[in-house]
């Protein structure tokens, strides 16, 4: 099969590899009719001890099902599923409260030993699902694939961030960074009620995309202005920092209110400092998210079928899988906002 393969050097191209095969009786093998390149599948171009040259990449799909487990019975041949961009046993503690990032089983499509240990990603025509009962979501009729590509990472990640900062109907939200978690983001809360939503982003383009998806938008100069500008001076209720490290740390607590809430799913870096004296004495409250389509599948799909929320109005450039190198070079240099790879 062909599949999109790290290259070395932060570079990909793509080659025939083998076809994946089940090796547990819980695993299903899907045909995959739509993948997307994440800012993640940049960042681990650069791992080259944790994903080393020929490794399959990808972790944002959705296909149909051609081959399955014994053990898989939520889903049966020919369905149609969306992805979850990491696996997780579904039966453990941590899973059975909701909390699939942290199960001892995780696995995290095609990024290498990263985030446990390695499984070969969907970037390519086939992928092998483990815990397909559990990582797979069905998808209804009525969703495009072009949407449903994005709800096992991108919207799911969005969603997260909110539904940690507890985003009340009409709050005010600043979400900092115009990349494609930004900008999903932005549209989830959106169609979760949020009264005014402020993208924050250095790059015009960008700024422009949030605009005419319904949100305000500033340069991160202009950011403190803008967001005091709808709400008296008191600053945003919620900040989603979709940026990480400590610039947008800083303006994160530069933009919240007093007893405001800060969620972050940018990448972090190693260590960071917090004003905790400043935290402290405005009550903030402080907090990451990881994405996760295995618990909140049921409300994505709903704002998704009930046309509130269209998550494929980020998606710039579509491509066949043999332009894929090129698709990251664009992706890299930000000369699109996100790509999707047909299949």
């Amino acid at each position: 099969m062909k599949a999109v393969v790290h290259a070395g050097h932060g570079h990909v191209r793509v080659e025939e590899v083998a076809d994946p095969r089940l090796c547990a009786a819980t695993d299903a093998i899907v045909r995959v009719r739509r993948a997307a390149v994440c800012g993640t599948d940049l960042h681990v171009l650069h791992h080259p001890d944790a994903v080393p040259r020929g490794f399959v990449l990808g972790h944002e799909f959705v296909g149909e099902v051609v081959e399955r487990g014994d053990q898989v019975r939520a889903h049966e041949l020919g369905d149609v599923v969306v992805g979850a961009d990491y696996t997780a046993c579904g039966h453990c503690w941590w899973c059975r409260r909701g909390d699939h990032w942290q199960c001892a089983q995780r696995r995290f499509f095609g990024t290498g030993s990263l985030f446990g240990p390695p499984l070969a990603g969907a970037q390519a025509e086939l992928v092998r699902v483990p815990h397909a009962d559990t990582v797979l979501v069905g998808l209804p009729d009525g969703i495009s694939l072009d949407s449903a590509v994005l709800l096992g990472d991108t919207v799911a990640t969005g969603y997260a961030a909110l539904r940690r900062a507890a985003l009340a109907p009409g709050e005010t939200v600043a979400v900092l960074g115009g990349g494609p978690v930004g900008q999903v983001t932005s549209l989830v809360a959106q169609a979760c009620g949020a009264g005014v939503v402020v993208v924050v982003e250095p790059v015009a383009d960008r700024r422009a995309v949030a605009a005419r998806e319904g949100a305000l938008t500033a340069a991160p100069a202009d950011a403190r202005d803008v967001v005091d500008g709808v709400t008296d001076g008191r600053g945003a209720d919620v900040v989603v920092d979709a940026v990480g490290g400590s610039r947008g740390l800083a303006l994160a607590l530069d933009l919240v209110r007093r007893r405001g809430r800060v969620a972050s799913v940018g990448v972090p870096e190693e260590t960071v400092e917090l004003p905790a004296a400043r935290v402290f004495t405005s009550e903030l409250g402080f907090s990451f998210a990881v994405g996760d389509v295995m618990r909140d599948a049921g409300a994505l799909l709903a704002l998704v079928r009930a046309g509130t929320l269209d998550p494929s109005a980020i998606a710039t450039d579509e491509i066949g899988i043999d332009d894929a190198a090129e698709a990251y070079r664009r992706m890299t240099e930000r000369l699109t906002l996100k790509t999707l790879i047909r299949l």
